[in-house]
This record gives structure tokens, C-alpha cells and sequence, in this order.
């Protein structure tokens, strides 16, 4: 089962949802970074459920423990490892599942790989396999902001078809995505997400939605021209979160409507530095970093556990009716930012090493 991530800022996540602890360990950090260790609690404060009663009632903590790779409150260079406790897990809760497939559950599809599947809770498919994702990335955030001045934001801009009326997202900071439990800054369609939210909550259901991204402060040249584009890499990091079904970047799907006269970043001078007039591409032509603001959306879709009653299958081909129980969120979008930005962070980071190493300046 391959749970590593990136080339030179490497990753590598461990741990089941309930099993005794999750976790990750970062290989390829540069070597005296000061960590702030409360802003990669922050993080993880952020994803975890418990938090609101738009989200799951698990309680977890998530406090982290450093076990390897920090020194005096500075990166050695050498692996991190990070750790973190599982205190609310119930396995006994899943054993009604043991021998069901859930629909749009990835449980007949790992059964099918593997020939066997930890059922608790979706073991490692399980959305808890984020933590460590997002404790990679608040180390990733810190090296970019440390280094090259790098500024990650995402927010909610669509939930079950409300769309948000955004301003210039340059001017969207942490602050006002934070000020919503949706994380969207619009507070007017914040306000009928949340509604949205909590009735199908009511009814047993659940809703998906379109978070957006924008990252700036890139220089010009990240990136690779053929099969690790930057475009292709945050491509593959978002459609690797669970649920996370879409991802577009710069105008997307609307620039097929569009043509060439139309759609073309102009080229111009702004005192001694090469801008585009405009930013459909996104900030990535031809696979590499152009220096505008990088600006993408990633798709999610419905939780697939929920309270009504689903027709499935047991292992033994027996047509099973279903009807789960337990915590879950209702919507994953709000705790999906976080780990949008932490994907974001580490292919950021990842890219930042290895331009390093072919910059002739």
C-alpha cells in the first residue's frame, strides 16, 4: 500500500482511523527551520471534528507529539516524525459493517486488492488518515512563508449549488475564511450553507461542494515542463484527498467556451517584472509557475455515510439493506480546507527544493 508523498520534501503517512494512533513522517526538510509548534497544532485544530455540529461528534484532540527531527525548536535535517493519539476511537461501533459493502465506500474496492480490509471505520480510506497530511503541510506552510514568502488560502465557494459571492480573492485572508464554520467569507451565503447543512443533517443526508484556492507570492519557474507540471501535481494531491472528486485551475472547464483571442494571458511590464494582464491561466503555462497567483478549485462530493436506508451486498452476494449509524460530518467541506491548503503546502514546498537544484542564479 504506497502512503509516500513528494520527491525531495517527502511525506509519509501512517496509521489507521481506529486504530491506536495516526500520524506521518516528513523527510527532506531543509535543516534550521524554526518550527512553530502551535501553529501546526493551529492546523491541526482546525481540521479536526468535534468542532461544531456541522461536523462529525468524534472528539478527538489531536495533540501532537513530536518524536524525531527537532532540535532546540529547529529543523536537524535529519526524518520528523510526528505522532498523534487516536482517544475516541470505537471499532465495536463498525462491526455491523464487517461483512457489508458500503456504497461509495471504498470497502469492495480495497476487498477486491487486498483480499481483506480493516473495517473499522474505513481504516486507512478513512478521511482521519488527513492528520497526518496536515501536520506535513503546517511544517511545509512554515518552510515556504521562512523562505520564499509564499501565502496559502482556500475557502469554501460552493456548497450543494449556493455560490458565494467572492470579491478579488487577494483581498480574502485566514481571518475572514475563519469567521464562518463553512469557511466561506461570503457571510450571506455562509449563512444558507449552514442552513442547507444542518437540514440534511436532519434528514440523514449529505452534501457536497467546490473549495478555491489561491496561492501567491510564487516566483516564476516551478514547476515541470512534461509530466510533473505544477498543474499535474496539485492535481494529483487534491484527487488524493478523500472525497475530492474534481480540480481545475485558472479558467478550468469555462475556458473551453472561450476562445483563443479571448482566453490568452496578455504579456506586460510592470516596472522591471514580467506580469499577464489577466489570469485565466491560473498562474501555470506550460506546467510552470509564470509568478501571477496561482488559483484553482478542487470538487467534493457527498459524504457517502449516511442515515438513510441504502440497498448493498454482503460478501456473500446477499442483497443487504443498510442503514448507518454513527458519526460522521454531513458536509466535509469545511474541514476539507485546511487539508486543501496542507496538499497545497507540501507540492508548493516539494517544488521549492527541486527548482533549487536547476536554478542557475
Amino acid at each position: 500500500m504506497s502512503s509516500p508523498f513528494g520527491r525531495l520534501f517527502r511525506i509519509t503517512t501512517w496509521g489507521e482511523s481506529h486504530g491506536g494512533g495516526i500520524g506521518v513522517v516528513v523527510d527532506g526538510c531543509p535543516p534550521g527551520i524554526v518550527l512553530d509548534l502551535d501553529a501546526i497544532q493551529a492546523e491541526l485544530d482546525r481540521r479536526r471534528p468535534g468542532r461544531s455540529k456541522l461536523a462529525s461528534a468524534r472528539q478527538e484532540a489531536d495533540r501532537l507529539t513530536i518524536l524525531s527531527g527537532l532540535h532546540e525548536g529547529r529543523t536537524l535535517g535529519s526524518p520528523i516524525a510526528i505522532s498523534v493519539a487516536n482517544t475516541d476511537a470505537r471499532p465495536g461501533a463498525y462491526e455491523h459493517l464487517r461483512d457489508l459493502y458500503r456504497p461509495s465506500h471504498g470497502d469492495y474496492s480495497h476487498e477486491a486488492k487486498y483480499g481483506l480490509r480493516d473495517w473499522r471505520g474505513g481504516g486507512r480510506a478513512s478521511a482521519r488518515e488527513t492528520v497526518g497530511r496536515v501536520a506535513a503541510g503546517a511544517i511545509a506552510r512554515q518552510l515556504l512563508t521562512e523562505r520564499c514568502g509564499v501565502e496559502i488560502v482556500a475557502r469554501g465557494e460552493q456548497l450543494a449549488g449556493i455560490d458565494a459571492s467572492l470579491p478579488d480573492p487577494a483581498s480574502i485572508d485566514r481571518a475572514t475564511v475563519e469567521s464562518t464554520p463553512v469557511r466561506c467569507p461570503d457571510p450571506a451565503a455562509a449563512a444558507r450553507m449552514i442552513e442547507r447543512i444542518e437540514a440534511a443533517r436532519a434528514e440523514g443526508n449529505s452534501l457536497g461542494g467546490i473549495i478555491a484556492t489561491r496561492a501567491g507570492g510564487l516566483p516564476a519557474g516551478w514547476g515541470d515542463p512534461v509530466f510533473d507540471k505544477l498543474d499535474a501535481l496539485l492535481a494529483h494531491a487534491m484527487l488524493s484527498i478523500p472525497a475530492c472528486k474534481g480540480f481545475d485551475l485558472g479558467s478550468g472547464f469555462a475556458g473551453t467556451r472561450m476562445t483563443g483571442a479571448d482566453h490568452n494571458d496578455a504579456f506586460v511590464m510592470e516596472g522591471d517584472r514580467v506580469r499577464t494582464r489577466t489570469n485565466r491561466s491560473g498562474g501555470v503555462q506550460a506546467g510552470i509557475s509564470n509568478g501571477e497567483p496561482l488559483l484553482f478549485r478542487s470538487a467534493f462530493k457527498p459524504t457517502p455515510t449516511i442515515r438513510k436506508e441504502q440497498d448493498t451486498v454482503d460478501r456473500r452476494g446477499n442483497a443487504v439493506k443498510l442503514s448507518a449509524h454513527g458519526r460522521h460530518d454531513p458536509c466535509v467541506l469545511p474541514r476539507a480546507v485546511p487539508i486543501v491548503e496542507a496538499m497545497t503546502a507540501l507540492v508548493l514546498a516539494d517544488c521549492y527544493l527541486r527548482q533549487l537544484a536547476v536554478d542557475r542564479r
